[in-house]
């Protein structure tokens, strides 16, 4: 018998009771979602009759899902999955149910996939991350986590060969806002009326780029946030004409769009990363948690950064974090500490990383994150010095000098960097690990002999 309650043990909402609270709000649907290998929300819809019998029993799906590459290709290069035989149970998470407020006829809940009896399924992305969570609780560790999302609007009825982007103008000002005004006056509406506190929504430095940040929480609901953000902005997006892109690299010679991932570690409530005699003011197990994550950098990218098109964002000079350093306020660094002010407080602290894309599972990138900074901390990992300065300015000696290094450049040395890590895989389960690698490479097997506009055109749409 599955127990429904949330990662701390609280029972969720009675079913019955919700499901006829939200007939008499007009729901007829709940859209249940969770995000697969490749970052892409897939969902399966209940009627609002079924919602309790979905509760109590789940909803049949096929365990391919986890070897879905990309493009809909299902690979069957994962031995364990090799078949087209099997079947599991997805589950929505109750306690997270929200009426969607751009499409009210429906509700919206994350999904827990769980094998077939009622076991856990070793393939479920939140239960990972759930895990991760509970392991730094057992040494004492609590941790907050944000996305800053960044997403290309244009016309929806602009072709996947020529996407005009709604305003080609001055960057960050009022007049990028105005000429999306009622769009963006609908998305802070329904981010409120769903749940997601944001803490600004601005044009952004691409044309017809624009970003939200949502305010940092505990690293579950941080990840099931995301995803319900990702419907909420596609949702007041077609409501105006408008189409929404959160491609890593949506057109080429422009800047891509990173959705960087933010945490913060603390114990008995003071953040590690403020308060102490380190630089910018690091205790030494917030240095530690920083040096974890410098140490894993290159497998953590590969599953923060795994498609195509992401390894086409990360390119020196555009403020996507293309080394393997971190610095102090540097946005070319892959690891950006943004320390506490005295006008901030001691809890603004936190770092960022800025190799990080929608291509990411949202529970798998927050799996690798805190499983390598929790390793900095019980390994006692020492700092460097931060960087600075550009990386890319200094010669290959100079940065050799200071173990500053280019990430991974293709997906084989990506895979290479994860296979080769016994903390990330460790983290993730052997089982994840064998899926994520094998529709990895079917992408960059389909993409053999494309250039890269056909990747870019190829990867647009999809999250």
């Amino acid at each position: 018998m599955l127990d429904h309650t949330t990662t701390t043990g609280t029972p969720q909402t009675d079913p019955h009771t919700l499901d006829l609270d939200l007939a008499a709000a007009g729901v007829v649907g709940v859209i249940i979602t969770w995000a697969d290998n490749n970052g892409i929300p897939r969902s399966r819809t209940v009627p609002i009759e079924q919602l309790t019998a979905a509760t109590q029993r789940g909803l049949g799906i096929t365990p391919l899902f986890a070897v879905f590459d990309s493009h809909d290709t299902i690979t069957f290069d994962h031995p364990p999955l090799g078949t087209p035989s099997g079947d599991i149970r997805l589950f929505p998470v109750t306690d997270r149910i929200v009426q969607l407020a751009g499409q009210p006829a429906f509700a919206w809940a994350p999904g827990r996939q769980v094998a077939a009896d009622g076991s856990p399924w070793p393939y479920d992305q939140r239960t990972a991350l759930e895990r991760q969570v509970a392991q730094a609780a057992e040494i004492g560790i609590q941790l907050r986590a944000g996305y800053e999302i960044e997403f290309h609007l244009s016309a929806a009825g602009d072709t996947d060969d020529d996407p005009h982007p709604i305003y080609d103008g001055p960057s960050y000002g009022p007049t990028k806002m105005l000429a999306v005004d009622a769009f963006a006056e609908q998305l802070l509406s329904d981010l409120v009326r769903n749940g997601i506190p944001i803490g600004q929504l601005h044009g952004e430095y691409g044309p017809g780029q624009y970003e939200l940040n949502i305010a940092p929480t505990d690293p579950v609901t941080a990840a099931d946030r995301q995803l319900l953000t990702r419907q909420t902005i596609h949702a007041a997006a077609r409501a105006h004409g408008l189409r929404a892109a959160f491609a890593p690299l949506v057109t080429s010679g422009h800047v891509g769009n990173g959705w960087h991932l933010h945490t913060s570690p603390s114990r008995a409530g003071t953040n590690l990363l403020s308060g102490g005699d380190g630089p910018a003011g690091l205790t030494p197990e917030g240095a530690a948690y920083l040096a974890g994550l410098l140490r894993d950098l290159p497998a953590i990218v590969a599953i923060t950064a795994p498609s195509l098109s992401s390894l086409q964002r990360l390119r020196p000079g555009y403020w996507s974090g293309a080394y393997t350093c971190w610095g102090v306020e540097n946005r070319e660094a892959a690891l950006r500490l943004v320390p506490s002010t005295p006008l901030l407080g001691p809890q603004h602290a936190n770092v960022e990383l800025k190799p990080s894309d929608a291509a990411a599972n949202p529970y798998l990138a927050l799996t690798a994150v805190i499983a390598a900074g929790l390793a900095g901390i019980e390994d006692g990992l020492t700092l460097p010095a931060p960087v600075q300065e550009d990386p890319a300015t200094w010669s290959d000696q100079r940065r050799a000098q200071h173990g500053v290094h280019r990430l991974p450049t293709t997906v084989e040395q990506q895979l290479d960097a994860l296979q080769g890590n016994p903390r990330i895989r460790a983290a993730l389960g052997d089982e994840i690990v064998g899926a994520f690698r094998a529709v990895r490479t079917s992408d960059a097997n389909r993409a053999a002999d494309l250039d890269p506009a056909d990747v870019i055109r190829a990867y647009r749409w999809l999250y």
